[in-house]
């Protein structure tokens, strides 16, 4: 296989990113040469994800991406549709291989002379069989990595495939986690953010049993320890798990930054109740509060959905006014769509798609307009930013600790540096302009 070329292209979530990095890892140390999913490859592997719709029909765009870069290409689907649609995937014209969960980070194991198959191959474990870990953390393609500390889901959410596409909760053992951050930090990566799929469910499997070894909290204390890293992110957090001592341990902390991302889904008991969540929204309102009491400067970011069956004009508007008084910073909006062998798609109540899409726009509006007074209750505030490294159209953007967007005139030297800033004023763009504090750079 030496001097074959490879390529990837990534669907979905952070954690895919840090698992399709691994995965080119495996590769690279089999000779591989990787090059970009728009160049001439002889393997191009897509990671799929299953959480929406769209990513289901994106797969067929890229398989015929990849397919006018090589006609002859051998091409791999991987990931969460890989495992819950295998067959699928396999009937799609061009794709050769299709591997589950498990069989994904042993993809070069299947790999044989790289010659077209007439149909798919599928290689897929029972998704019961999916409960050992595999750690993973991307790097080389970003001034931040995503450091995968958890895999797989006990939780019942009446919407989700993720626990039938992934498995159990089981998390990586801390010892390796440490090794895996001391690992990134040597590139000289400043922020690492972590990632998992439930990562306050952390501990849970660390040594291959259901009971936990270490907590959330004893994760954050001890990554808190390890040299070199500038920045520490706590990517989405279930808010039953964002326990109050982990925030307060944040707030003093010297490197994990006051930024959260805690999915809420609705603002109304009685759907949260349907949806199996574990918490009801008073207990939302309690973590936001703890949040901006020991950081009033931290960023908030909350998932929502729209559209779920039952939800009716008030229990919308309930949601709506809720995040309205909340005082968070930024929402994701998912528009509900139906997935197979979730209790939520056989409910009664079915929202019309063209409401969903109505919901939808209004709470995109209401982000937009929290995003902004976020933004500007930070104007005349001094921040650290860090800058990424791609030329957007002439600048440069990077963010702050706390997740505020600025942006400069493009200058290489200032890719994945620190700098001291304060913030002046947002421009029509939604950005915020700045100036350098004296002796601006930090490290």
């Amino acid at each position: 296989m030496m001097d074959k070329k490879v390529a990837f292209y990534t669907l979905g979530c952070k954690l895919n990113f840090s698992e399709t990095s691994t995965i080119a890892r495996s590769f690279q140390d089999e000779g591989f040469q990787k090059v970009e999913f728009n160049e001439h490859a002889d393997i191009y592997v897509i990671n799929t994800c299953s959480v929406t719709e769209n990513a289901d029909k994106r797969f067929k765009t890229i398989v015929k991406q990849a397919q006018k870069s090589n006609e002859d290409a051998f091409i791999v689907g991987v990931g969460c549709y890989a495992q819950l649609k295998p067959e699928e995937l396999a009937a799609v014209d061009g794709v050769d291989l299709v591997l589950g969960a498990t069989e994904k980070f042993k993809i070069t194991d299947y790999l044989n002379d790289l010659s077209k198959n007439d149909f798919g191959e599928v290689h897929s474990c029972e998704i019961q069989e999916a409960d050992f870990y595999v750690g993973s953390y991307s790097i080389g393609d970003r001034t931040r990595a995503f450091l995968k500390v958890q895999d797989g889901c006990d939780y019942k959410c009446t919407y989700c495939t993720i626990p039938l596409a992934r498995g159990i909760s089981r998390s990586d053992k801390l010892e390796n986690v440490l090794k895996n951050a001391a690992e990134i930090s040597e590139q000289g990566i400043k922020e690492i953010v972590l990632t998992g799929v439930n990562i306050g469910d952390y501990g849970k499997g660390e040594f291959g049993n259901k009971k936990h070894e270490h907590t959330f909290l004893d994760l954050v204390k001890a990554l808190d320890e390890v040299d070199g890293i500038e920045r520490l992110r706590i990517s989405s957090i279930e808010p039953n798990l964002l326990k109050n001592e982990t925030i307060d341990f944040v707030s003093q902390s010297n490197t994990f930054v006051p930024h959260f991302h805690i999915p809420l889904q609705s603002g109304s008991n009685d759907i949260l109740k349907l949806m199996r969540r574990r918490y009801l929204r008073e207990l939302y309102v309690d973590r936001v509060a703890q949040i901006k009491k020991v950081m009033p400067d931290a960023c908030i970011g909350v998932d929502v959905i729209v559209g779920f069956p039952g939800e009716t004009d008030e229990h919308f508007l309930e949601t709506y006014k809720f995040l309205t008084e909340l005082d968070i910073s930024y929402l994701h909006v998912f528009t509900y769509s139906e997935r197979d062998n979730t209790p939520a798609a056989e409910m009664s109540g079915v929202v019309s798609n063209k409401v969903r899409k109505k919901r939808s726009k209004m709470l995109r509006g209401l982000s937009a307009k929290k995003r902004r007074a976020f933004y500007e209750s930070q104007l005349g505030t001094t921040h650290t930013v860090l800058f990424e490294g791609e030329n957007k159209e002439g600048y440069i953007h990077g963010f702050t600790e706390n997740y505020v967007k600025v942006k400069a005139p493009w200058n290489p030297e200032l890719v994945n540096t620190l700098h001291q800033i304060q913030l002046t004023e947002i421009d029509e763009d939604g950005l915020v302009r700045f100036e350098y504090v004296k002796e601006a750079i930090i490290a």
